[in-house]
């Protein structure tokens, strides 16, 4: 037997009328008596007696309907039970090197968060939200990441990245004059050299490879000191001040953006999570991505759909 039918039991017996009892649960009529006799073949017992004009209970049907009400009681507690476990268990969150500064304001009192201290490359943590480690990631993705691991991604946040010069020059620096460094680690940095060399495709910026991980930190800068030309700075870099002797300038014609995206299982059921997701997103607008100037990746989810020309 199965507690659908037990519920089935519980309706005729209070309606004492299969047309109302079929309308209440909301299946055909027909469909509704074949369930009543199913069960009553895996019980042994006939539960009602039924002519054209009436139904009424068995004496059978009569002492087994209260304990039919208490089991099915218990099951409806035993959900709620679990709903309560798994709202109480903390949303598992993960993140590159860039988060909301107000995170956790922003979730208090809307779910338990737990934030994952183990850092690791954007590729890394959306795998580990499709394999179930962590339940949320802040990352740079793909939108052909998102379709192989079955996973969502709503916008978080965007940086504009800037070049690192020699020179006291602070003013532009125009995108096709550039230097993106990539580094011949794909483990490590296999999502920014996919930035970098489809942002040289597109710009005309020249890749200089390098073995050293020296796209962040002190190796960085003694990159730029080596090759004096204007390099893009990676999101990495974003937070690391600029050394003296050095400038920061804007790149122009076209300005790199990169995203950060919040990426969740498209399966996720869990209400917290929904709700983090929610919390997390709100608000955000478009973070002048849709700037006629702002370039993304042509894989970039958030990278805003060309216009259509006119026939």
């Amino acid at each position: 037997m199965e507690l659908r039918q037990l519920r089935y039991f519980v309706a005729v017996a209070e309606e004492l009328n299969f047309g109302r009892a079929a309308a209440r649960l909301h299946i055909a009529g027909p469909s509704l008596s074949q369930q009543i006799k199913a069960l009553e073949r895996d019980l042994g017992v006939r539960l009602f007696d039924r002519n054209r004009r009436s139904v009424t209970l068995t004496p059978s049907g009569q002492a087994l309907l209260p304990q039919t009400r208490a089991l099915l009681g218990q099951a409806d507690e035993l959900v709620r039970a679990a709903g309560g476990m798994a709202a109480s268990r903390p949303v598992r969150l993960g993140y590159v090197t860039w988060c909301p500064p107000d995170l956790a304001a922003r979730l208090s009192g809307v779910a338990q968060l737990h934030v994952d201290t183990w850092v690791m490359p954007s590729h890394a943590q959306a795998a580990r939200v499709a394999d179930g480690s962590i339940d949320l990631a802040i990352c740079w993705v793909r939108a052909d990441d998102l379709a192989r691991h079955d996973l969502q991604a709503r916008l978080i946040g965007a940086d504009r990245l800037f070049a690192v010069s020699t020179g006291t020059e602070e003013s532009a620096v125009q995108a096709r004059d550039t230097l993106v460094l990539v580094d011949a680690d794909s483990t490590s940095w296999g999502s920014w050299n996919r930035y970098a060399e489809e942002f040289a495709r597109d710009t005309g910026a020249r890749i200089v490879r390098i073995t050293d991980g020296g796209v962040t930190g002190p190796a960085f800068f003694d990159h730029v000191r080596r090759l004096r030309r204007p390099v893009v700075n990676s999101p990495k870099g974003l937070t690391t001040p600029v050394p003296p002797d050095l400038v920061a300038r804007p790149v122009a014609d076209p300005a790199p953006y990169w995203t950060w995206a919040l990426v969740s299982r498209r399966t996720e059921t869990r209400k917290a999570v929904h709700a983090a997701i929610e919390a997390l997103t709100r608000g955000v607008g478009t973070l002048g991505l849709d700037a006629g100037t702002a370039w993304l990746p042509a894989a970039d989810p958030f990278r805003p759909a060309a216009p259509r020309r006119a026939p």
